[in-house]
């Protein structure tokens, strides 16, 4: 059941982002340094700013995730090297 409400979330979503397109589809001038110019439609522009943006957040992503996992292996070793404290009696003494 939940992967037929699945896909059609994904239908709707993807015509909805289809009829975004299609109503934003005049063309626009990016202009760059040294007089270039660009004409393309906006929703290519838009296409590439939201691509950039999803890299730029991934990369950020996978820089943390990496400094995490090297630091657990750090502690990993450490913990490794520290000798384990014997276990504390479970007997209860007598306080009377």
């Amino acid at each position: 059941m939940m992967r037929y409400v699945a896909w059609s979330l994904r239908a709707i979503l993807f015509l909805l982002l289809l009829g975004f397109a299609i109503k934003n589809d005049g063309a626009v001038t990016v202009r760059f340094f040294l007089d270039t110019e660009w004409q393309v439609p906006l929703v290519v522009v838009m296409l590439v700013m939201f691509a950039g943006g999803v890299v730029l957040g991934a990369t950020a992503t996978v820089a943390t995730l990496f400094s995490q996992r090297r630091e657990i292996r750090r502690l990993k070793r450490a913990s490794e090297r520290t000798p384990v404290p014997r276990e504390a009696s479970t007997e209860i003494p007598d306080a009377f």
